[in-house]
């Protein structure tokens, strides 16, 4: 397939989804002298270095360059470390995390598996000498040590460079120190496994043993030499990791800390600050229960502070929970249909707001993420039928009550300490994202972004369908200026975790260029997705399948009331939950949907992760109704279903380590066996994400040219 390097196909995918160059990873120093953050020095260049600003006049410099540090070599990565990686979704290179002291004068990072530290206000960094490959180092709040993994140990080095030492040491291969495993990573939002006391002198440290966990093999066909690459893979239904936490002081004497594991064996957050106690929240396997403890680090006892139950489910959130300078619990809440912020036992919003992350707490008021709570009219100062589709703003919480932070409508987020907030925002008018830094609320500067300008602007329209009031966006070609019917593509992830419809401009860019060739593209987030209300998201439990796919069907139809839609040409693409859902609805609704693109789909679903798949459908053993019913592969329908047949592009990454490519071959096996038309796109070497330039950008093409085929389209004349 021939390809043009200056088509939006080949920059989307050299500038990952035009990302690169643009700032990330905010921190503010507690005295509002210093903003560091990470940045790509092009739209083009995958490695970041490490930068400090003046939020007074808006000066940057460079604290660490990873070429200068690396001396122009290549990077190379541990398996554990390219693992984090797949984990956070990281497609980055050079420095692609970092952490500081408490006063954010040292940050230290690892680069390459060798650890570096960076003196903030001299803009110096150097490397200090420690056993390898490293991961997540981290300095001590004091900032005269920095702890940090190696070879499954956690390690302590003075910040200085000396006195390098184990503080914790495997056991057996099976066994870390100090890393998430990887249901936590993946499924919990903690990605790290040590935390440092207040006061420097030891520090929390998860033990994880998962020698109970089934062993996949991943391999590579296309090079059969190789050695399959064994994996410790939770699937629903099976032994999750063994995790345990410990006390740990800098003389390697360690005390266990204590709670009902066998109740409770999911270890979902931890916190620690000068403010209180240790800090954890613990989940059962079923999540429908979970506790909020305090951790005595003398003794390694625990104490309840405060307990959860759900007859559904127990969502978990950023930030929290936390303790307030004052001492009180920070949490957020499912009450009253609502998602509250909670402190102490008192909710502090209503319904007015769907809390979606806690971002700062102060003496003063707790800093939110949040979207409109559900319907019309609920959110301050909205007027009924004015909802604010896709938006997300940043509020200030406190007894007094709520003042919105971000104005413009669009998707926002802050890092915030003492007087200085950096607020990132993302609009539909404009390229990209926009860091400004904000001085008691007052703009004084904002952070360059070198990331590269799309060259073109979504035809966007934010709208709801169907009685629910789905939340949809629609694309239209930006040539398109009659009423003659468009062929439809149904662009949707459709489920948990994952809103796409949002009012910004870059998360569209994809679906525009679909649109622009010759399609009207429709995105719309059905129950399950997030940013709705609890009631909204939990609407799926036990019933994923049905309840997603006809979400799908209500907004398409209602929506050709308002749009020119040619409801006799209509498909459907995804990736991920949204290849599950593409594939469920061309098997499921060939009355409606005429073919399929089905990207790392999960199709037996007793092959995904314990906490993901229990959460929604519980445990296979005692629901095995629930399983077949909404699985692909097991659906009687597959066979039994009557003509037509819908054609089905399958892809996969043949390195997934996440939705394995098992899922795919079953599927196609299955769809074989039954004698329906599909095609299957194997990627050597390509996981979950697809970062390679040219695979991204040929994924678009050929994926192209499939519908093309498949709806009896003509490509437009050049």
């Amino acid at each position: 397939m021939t390809t043009d390097t200056d088509s939006f196909p080949r920059r989307h995918a050299r500038t990952q989804r035009f990302t690169l160059g643009a700032p990330r990873s905010f921190t503010v120093a507690p005295d509002g002298s210093r903003v560091v953050f990470l940045r790509s020095g092009s739209g083009t260049d995958r490695a970041n270095a490490l930068w400090v600003l003046d939020p007074e006049d808006g000066g940057e410099r460079v604290a660490a360059d990873p070429h200068a540090l690396l001396g122009g070599a290549e990077e190379r990565l541990s398996a554990q470390e390219r693992a984090r990686r797949e984990r956070s979704r990281e497609g980055g290179a050079g420095i692609v995390g970092y952490a500081t002291d408490a006063a954010v004068e040292l940050a230290s990072f690892a680069l390459s598996g060798r650890l570096f530290t960076a003196e903030l206000r001299a803009g110096t960094a150097r490397e200090l000498p420690t056993p390898g490959p490293v991961i997540d180092p981290r300095p001590s709040p004091d900032g005269r040590h920095v702890a940090y993994v190696a070879q499954g140990a956690l390690r302590v080095v003075g910040a200085e460079g000396a006195d390098d030492r184990a503080l914790a040491t495997p056991e057996s291969e099976n066994v870390t120190h100090g890393l998430a495993e990887f249901i936590a990573a993946e499924e919990m939002g903690r990605s790290r496994g040590f935390w440092w006391a207040p006061e420097s002198d030891r520090l929390l440290v998860a033990r994880v043993d998962d020698t109970p966990v089934k062993r996949w093999w991943i391999s590579d066909p296309a090079h059969p030499e190789r050695e399959p690459q064994r994996v410790a893979y939770p699937a629903a239904g099976t032994a999750n990791a063994e995790v345990r936490l410990f006390v740990t002081g800098l003389d390697g004497a360690r005390t266990e800390v204590v709670w009902d594991r066998a109740r409770y064996p999911y270890l979902a957050h931890v916190h620690w600050s000068a403010a209180g106690a240790p800090l954890l929240l613990v989940q059962a396997r079923d999540q429908r229960s979970q506790l909020f403890l305090a951790v005595d680090p003398d003794t390694g006892a625990t104490r309840m502070v405060h307990a959860d139950e759900d007859p559904v489910w127990l969502d978990l959130f950023a930030g929290v929970p936390c303790w307030s300078p004052s001492g009180q619990l920070v949490r957020i809440t499912d009450e009253g249909g609502a998602r509250r912020l909670a402190v102490g036992e008192r909710p502090l919003t209503g319904a007015q707001l769907h809390v979606r992350a806690v971002l700062d707490v102060s003496d003063d008021d707790v800093l939110v993420s949040a979207s409109a709570g559900a319907g019309p009219g609920t959110r301050p100062g909205a007027a009924d039928g004015d909802p604010e589709i896709g938006e997300v703003h940043v509020y200030r919480v406190n007894d007094l009550g709520v003042e919105r932070v971000s104005r413009e409508p669009g998707v926002h987020s802050a890092v915030r300490a003492g007087d200085v907030t950096v607020l990132v925002s993302a609009t539909p008018d404009r390229p990209g994202s926009r860091a400004r830094i904000l001085r008691d609320g007052k703009p004084t500067a904002t952070v360059r972004s070198y990331a590269e300008d799309p060259g073109m602007s979504p035809r966007l329209t934010l709208t709801q369908g169907g009685a629910r009031k789905i939340p949809c966006a629609v694309l239209m070609p930006r040539d398109y200026h009659g009423d003659t019917p468009l062929p439809v593509l149904l662009d949707p992830y459709g489920g948990p975790h994952g809103q796409r419809v949002l009012a910004a401009h870059n998360p569209h860019l994809t679906s525009q260029w679909f649109a622009d060739q010759g399609f009207a593209v429709i995105v719309a987030d059905g129950r399950g997705t997030p940013g709705h209300s609890p009631a909204w998201e939990k609407a799926v439990k036990d019933d994923l399948a049905a309840v997603t796919v006809q979400d799908q069907v209500d907004a398409l139809r209602a929506l050709a009331s308002d749009f020119p839609l040619d409801l006799d040409r209509v498909a459907i693409r995804g990736w991920s939950f949204g290849g599950y859902l593409a594939a469920l609805a061309a098997l499921r609704r060939p009355d409606v949907f005429h073919a399929a693109v089905v990207g790392a789909p999960v199709t037996d679903l007793r092959l995904y992760d314990t906490h993901y798949q229990e959460r929604y459908i519980g445990h296979p053993d005692e629901q095995p109704e629930v399983y077949r019913r909404n699985s692909v592969i097991d659906d009687a329908g597959l066979v039994d279903a009557a003509e037509p047949h819908r054609p089905l592009m399958v892809i996969h990454g043949l390195a997934d380590d996440n939705v394995v490519v098992a899922h795919s071959l079953r599927l196609s096996s299955a769809l074989l066996a039954a004698g329906r038309p599909h095609e299957v796109l194997p990627l050597s070497g390509v996981t979950h994400m697809t970062p390679q330039e040219e695979v991204a950008e040929n994924l678009l093409r050929l994926q192209l040219d499939f519908l093309r085929r498949s709806l009896a389209l003509t490509a437009p004349e050049a």
